[in-house]
C-alpha cells in the first residue's frame, strides 16, 4: 500500500520510475486514473499516458488494467442508469504505423463484405479533453463504465449551454471550458482544466468560478456533431494525414487530447463491431510525447558556428519512441547552472515523434561543471546573458567547420559536402567556402579522397553553380546574425543583392521589421562576408533575383500583402506556385484562419480547409481562377 508521502514523491517525480515495483506502479496508475476520472487529477494527462502507462505497458503488456474501460468513480451521483447507447473507450494510436494498421483492418473487414474501398469515408474531429457525456434531449449522463453512467442533467438546469447555441439531444459529447477562458480567468485557481470541469458536474453548489464561466458561455457541453470535421476518402486521409491532424487540433478553443477518426458507413461499422473496451471502427491519434527518467553520465561542451557553447548531456542509454537515446541538449549554460544539470543528475526526457530529445526538467540536481576555455580552440570563454561564448570567430576550428556546413545545408543544392567531408577538408587546410569552389579533382585526390569521390565532389560543385538559386537563399547561407532566410527575403524586397553591401545602418533600420539593434548586427555581418560573397559570385552562381516591393505594390496586383493558402493537387508545382505568389508580395500560410485572404484549391481537397474558409469568410479560388486573376493584374 502506497503511503501519502510515497504518492507525493511519485507525483513530483523525485525518483526513477524503474525503482517502483510492479505492484506500486499498478497501484499508482489505478489511483491516478481514479483521481482524473473524478475531476481531481494528481498528474497531467500527458504524464499519465507517456510515463506511467507507458512503463506499465513495457513491463506488463497484458495486464488487465490496460484493457479495461476507464470509468468515473464517484462524486457525480450515487444512482447509476443505463445509457441510451454504449459509450466505450477509444483505441489509441501514437504513430502513423499504428494508424496504418487500423487502415489495414478496415481494408480486411471491408473485403469480407465486398464493401468497396473507394466508398469508405473517414471522419475526423478533435478529441476534447473534458468530461464525456451523453445527451438524449431529456437527460445528460456521464459515460460511467460505458453501459451505465450517472444522471447529471442538473448541469443544464444550472445554465450550462450547448456549443454553437445548438439544440440539445445530439448524443455524445464533452463538458469542457474554453482554453482561452481557463488561461485568463481560472489558471491561478485550478491546476488543471479537469479540476474546474468537475466543479460543474458534482452535486455540490456551484462556486463563483463556475457561475462566471457559465455566464460567459466559456463552460459548455460540446456535442461531437458540432465540432469542425474533416471528411474524405482513405487515399485523401493517407496523403493529407499530418495536415488533417494539425488543422483539427488547432480548429477549436478547447484543450485537445489528439484527434478521433472513424468510418461513417453504418454497414461497415456494424461488421467491424467492438471488443469489450473500444469500437474497432474508431481510433484516436495522439502525438507521441513519450517520456523517460534518465541518469546523466556527464555534461560536455559543444561549439556552434556562431561561437555559442552548448552543453550536451551524455546519458545512460535509454529506449524512447523506438530509438536508443545517448545524449540530449542542455540548451545553454545559464540553464545548466539554474537547474543543477551535471554528472549524476536525473532528468525527465521527451522525444515527440522523431525529433531531437528534449530535457523537460531536472528531477535530481548534481554539481555542475562550467567550462572556462573553448573545447575547440582553447580561447577563454565569456558570458553573454545566459550564453557562454567563444569570440574567436576567425580561428576557432569548430566555428569555421560549422559555418561551412551551414552554407551547404542552406544552399540545399549540393549533396556531397556533409560534415565528414568538410572536416576532412578543414584538416587539409581548407577554411573558407570560396576555397572549396577552387578545388580540382587532382587536389582532392591529394587530400586523400578517392578518385570516384573526388569526381563526384567536383560534379556537385559545378551543379550548385549552374542550377538557379534564389538570391535570398544564397545570402542566408553565409549565416550572418539576424539574417535568416525570412529576413534575407525581406531585405531583398527593398534592395537588390548588389545594393545591400553598401547600405548604412539607417538604411537597414528603415526597412519594416528591422529594429536598430538588428540593423547594426546585419550591417557588421554583411561587411564581414563581403569579400567571400564577391569571390563566390564571380565563380558563376546563377542567382534568381527577388522582386522588389516597389515592383509588386501596384494597385493592379491583387495579391500583394495578402495571406494565401494553397491546398489540394495542383496542375502546376505547388512549390513553384507558392514561389510565384511570394514574388508578387503574397504571404504564404499553411492553415486557414480569420486572417487568411485567399484559399487556392486544386483537386482532391479535404473539407477541413474549405469549411474553415467558409467559417472565416475567406475567398476560395480554383487554381485556374487564381492564375487568371494573377495574370490579369
Amino acid at each position: 500500500m502506497l503511503s501519502k508521502q510515497k504518492i507525493e514523491e511519485i507525483t513530483n517525480q523525485n525518483f526513477l520510475i524503474s525503482d517502483l515495483s510492479d505492484a506500486n506502479l499498478i497501484e499508482f496508475c489505478t489511483l491516478a486514473n481514479q483521481r482524473y476520472r473524478n475531476g481531481n487529477p494528481i498528474i497531467s494527462d500527458e504524464d499519465y499516458d507517456f510515463i506511467f502507462i507507458n512503463e506499465l505497458a513495457k513491463r506488463l503488456p497484458n495486464h488487465p488494467f490496460l484493457k479495461k474501460i476507464e470509468t468515473e468513480i464517484d462524486g457525480f451521483s450515487e444512482e447509476k442508469v443505463k445509457l441510451p447507447e454504449k459509450m466505450l473507450s477509444t483505441d489509441k494510436a501514437y504513430s502513423w504505423e499504428e494508424i496504418n494498421k487500423w487502415l489495414e483492418r478496415i481494408t480486411k473487414f471491408s473485403s469480407e463484405i465486398d464493401y468497396s474501398l473507394s466508398d469508405i469515408q473517414i471522419r475526423g474531429t478533435a478529441k476534447l479533453d473534458g468530461f464525456a457525456g451523453y445527451d438524449d434531449g431529456i437527460k445528460l449522463y456521464t459515460r460511467g463504465d460505458g453501459n451505465k453512467g450517472s444522471d447529471i442533467s442538473r448541469v443544464f438546469e444550472r445554465g450550462l449551454g450547448v456549443f454553437n447555441n445548438s439544440e440539445r439531444g445530439q448524443g455524445p459529447g464533452e463538458i469542457v471550458v474554453t482554453r482561452s477562458y481557463f488561461v485568463n480567468h481560472l489558471s491561478n485557481h485550478f491546476e488543471f482544466p479537469r479540476n474546474f470541469q468537475a466543479s460543474l458536474i458534482k452535486e455540490k453548489e456551484l462556486d463563483k468560478f463556475a457561475i462566471d464561466a457559465i455566464s460567459a458561455k466559456a463552460a459548455l457541453f460540446v456535442p461531437f456533431t458540432q465540432l469542425p470535421l474533416w471528411l474524405g476518402s482513405i487515399d485523401e486521409f493517407r496523403s493529407q494525414f499530418q495536415d488533417i491532424v494539425s488543422e483539427l487540433e488547432e480548429g477549436v478553443d478547447f484543450d485537445v487530447d489528439g484527434v478521433v477518426f472513424e468510418i461513417i458507413s453504418p454497414e461497415l461499422k456494424k461488421h467491424m463491431g467492438s471488443n469489450r473496451k473500444f469500437h474497432r471502427w474508431q481510433i484516436a491519434f495522439k502525438e507521441n510525447k513519450e517520456k523517460a527518467q534518465v541518469r546523466v553520465v556527464s555534461v560536455t561542451a559543444q561549439v556552434g558556428r556562431t561561437g555559442k557553447i552548448t552543453p550536451v548531456a551524455e546519458l545512460e542509454p535509454t529506449q524512447l519512441s523506438g530509438a536508443t537515446i545517448y545524449r540530449a541538449t542542455g540548451h545553454h549554460y545559464g540553464l545548466v547552472k539554474e537547474q543543477g544539470l551535471g554528472a549524476g543528475s536525473i532528468i525527465e526526457l521527451t522525444r515527440s515523434g522523431l525529433v531531437i530529445p528534449k530535457i523537460n526538467k531536472v528531477l535530481k540536481t548534481a554539481e555542475v561543471d562550467i567550462p572556462t576555455n573553448c573545447p575547440s580552440c582553447g580561447n577563454i570563454l565569456s558570458w553573454d546573458s545566459d550564453f557562454l561564448m567563444c569570440f574567436n570567430h576567425e580561428e576557432c576550428p569548430e566555428q569555421i567547420i560549422g559555418k561551412i556546413i551551414y552554407f551547404f545545408r542552406i544552399l540545399a543544392n549540393n549533396d556531397g559536402f556533409g560534415q565528414a567531408t568538410i572536416q576532412k577538408l578543414y584538416a587539409a587546410g581548407i577554411h573558407q567556402v570560396s576555397d572549396i569552389y577552387l578545388l580540382s579533382k587532382e587536389k582532392l585526390i591529394s587530400m586523400g579522397f578517392g578518385e570516384k569521390t573526388s569526381q563526384n565532389l567536383i560534379d556537385q560543385l559545378a551543379r550548385s553553380r549552374l542550377e538557379s538559386i534564389e538570391d535570398w537563399r544564397f545570402l542566408a547561407a553565409f549565416g550572418v546574425q539576424r539574417l535568416g532566410m525570412g529576413n534575407c527575403e525581406n531585405l531583398l524586397k527593398s534592395y537588390s543583392i548588389e545594393q545591400v553591401f553598401n547600405l548604412s545602418v539607417q538604411d537597414i533600420s528603415n526597412i519594416d521589421g528591422f529594429a536598430e539593434l538588428t540593423a547594426e548586427l546585419i550591417f557588421d555581418g554583411l561587411l564581414s562576408i563581403k569579400a567571400q560573397y564577391e569571390t563566390l559570385v564571380s565563380g558563376g552562381f546563377q542567382l534568381e533575383s527577388t522582386l522588389l516591393s516597389s515592383d509588386t505594390n501596384s494597385s493592379s496586383n491583387p495579391f500583394n500583402n495578402k495571406k494565401i493558402v494553397f491546398t489540394g493537387a495542383m496542375n502546376e508545382s505547388r512549390v513553384e506556385l507558392q514561389k510565384q505568389a511570394k514574388a508578387y508580395g503574397a504571404i504564404i500560410s499553411k492553415n486557414v484562419s480569420s486572417k487568411t485572404d485567399y484559399l487556392i484549391i486544386g483537386e482532391n481537397v479535404g473539407q477541413a480547409k474549405t469549411k474553415a474558409a467558409k467559417t472565416h469568410g475567406v475567398e476560395v479560388l480554383t487554381e485556374a481562377e487564381y492564375l487568371k486573376k494573377l495574370n490579369s493584374s
